[in-house]
């Protein structure tokens, strides 16, 4: 009888390694520990949850290194991806979802599946035997994290991760914010205006900064340091950065023309995306914060258009936890010390739902195979999944390991393309097309296979 797999974690990674493994033919059992025993963060005990954006980031399989990831677990029968392009929302060349309807696609199509079945209780060690994948994320238990920490010799490594507040709709005045994406970019109405807008003028820039220097923040632990990763910084760190941090990141006015006042170009915009099917909810785009709930609500009602506004949730900040995988995890992601132990997702030190996702679509292919007793060979490098797990199995210096997106940055160069921003379409097109190409063979060998 096939041996089953243990997959210790429901979220993005977790719910991909058992659908990939389950189509494999191998029995898959999810050690869940949501609703029984919750998290600073989630709100569900749905698989794979999402905490903070509802967005998987850029569509753009040809330019886009995470688009290109999209591509790949698309043609490897990705159930993430399927589900999210089902459920997709207008955001002018992103891949946003309705979070609620994706999460709901995605544990009514794992809990039918007939090889999976979900446990709910939380797991607190290592395990000595068996086949094993850890997909507990950023938000390790704090049991599991000591036995984790223990078992390889250091503590785990810890940043903050902090989470962007929601929007009702009906309460932004749209008198003074207006419907458009940036460059009009999209191909339909529906995608060209897929973002609220709220505009500022210099003074009013100039006060917001004030405020949110000022404001009340949440208080660390004692022994607690804020190593941020850079892709999610707080806005009020951004800020202490420089007053005109914001204005060059998520409030960058460029490519957006306010009907309201044509003739006029604000100072900063403030971006709200989509976060539902209804259109009833919206996320202030890169609004992650560790203000105090209070000053929250007072800041951010100095933005025109959301005087009035009323949060269907206000930000936070959490702890995340991830390994010095470089040192920790061979190239078929197993820790060195127990191999029957894989890891997968953003405790990998990854970051990001789609990368998170795709490292558990390869960890779930690899265990599957090794448990039918046909291994399958290295993802290969020059694919997006490959890139990453590179980056995370040895291609990162481990003295300065921080969680990393998929960028062209970890591609091998092509040889005979010119380097520079002068050459860089041709040079991204090049590397994604080497990459469908290798990730389309290595998937066709796999498929090739006897079940």
């Amino acid at each position: 009888m096939t041996q089953t797999l243990h997959i210790v974690g429901g979220g993005m990674a977790g719910s991909e390694a058992a659908w990939q493994a389950a189509r494999a033919g191998v029995p898959v059992v999810i050690h869940e520990m949501r609703p029984e025993v919750g998290t600073f963060a989630h709100q569900t005990g749905n698989l794979a949850e999402m905490v903070c954006s509802n967005s998987f980031r850029s569509d753009d399989h040809e330019q886009n290194a995470v688009g290109l990831l999209h591509w790949e677990m698309l043609a490897a029968g990705g159930l993430l991806m399927q589900t999210a392009h089902r459920h997709r929302l207008p955001a002018g060349g992103a891949l946003a979802v309705d979070r609620e309807a994706f999460s709901a696609a995605v544990t009514e199509a794992v809990r039918a599946h007939p090889l999976i079945s979900v446990s709910g209780e939380e797991i607190t060690a290592l395990p000595d035997s068996g086949h094993w994948i850890i997909a507990t994320g950023p938000l390790t238990s704090d049991a599991l994290g000591r036995a984790i920490a223990r078992e390889t010799g250091a503590e785990a490594l810890a940043f903050f991760d902090a989470i962007a507040p929601i929007v009702h709709a009906d309460s932004i005045d749209m008198s003074q914010a207006w419907l458009q994406s940036r460059y009009d970019k999209g191909e339909t109405e529906e995608e060209q205006k897929a973002y609220i807008n709220c505009p500022m003028d210099r003074d009013q820039y100039e006060a917001f900064i004030d405020a949110l220097l000022a404001a009340d923040k949440t208080e660390f632990h004692e022994g607690e340091t804020a190593g941020y990763f850079d892709g999610c910084l707080p806005i009020e760190v951004m800020a202490e950065r420089g007053r005109e941090t914001l204005r060059h990141g998520p409030m960058k006015p460029v490519g957006l023309t306010n009907p309201h006042q044509p003739d006029i170009k604000a100072h900063a915009v403030v971006q709200l995306r989509r976060d539902n099917a209804l259109g009833t909810l919206y996320n202030i785009v890169g609004f992650q914060t560790k203000m105090k709930y209070g000053a929250q609500t007072s800041v951010f009602r100095m933005i025109p258009g959301l005087q009035e506004a009323s949060f269907a949730r206000l930000g936070g900040i959490h702890r995340n936890t991830f390994l010095n995988s470089p040192t920790l995890l061979d190239r078929q992601m197993r820790l060195r010390s127990k191999p029957h132990i894989r890891f997968a997702g953003q405790i990998t030190g990854v970051e990001g739902y789609v990368e998170s996702a795709a490292m558990g679509l390869a960890a779930g292919r690899m265990a599957a195979a090794e448990i039918l007793g046909h291994p399958i060979p290295e993802v290969p490098q020059d694919t997006a999944h490959g890139a990453l797990i590179h980056h995370i199995t040895g291609g990162a210096e481990a003295k300065t390991f921080q969680p990393m997106n998929v960028n062209f940055g970890l591609f091998r160069p092509v040889d005979g393309l010119k380097g520079g921003r002068r050459g860089r379409v041709a040079r991204y097109k090049a590397y994604t097309d080497r990459a469908k190409e290798d990730w389309s063979t290595w998937i066709a060998a796999q498929e090739a296979q006897p079940a």
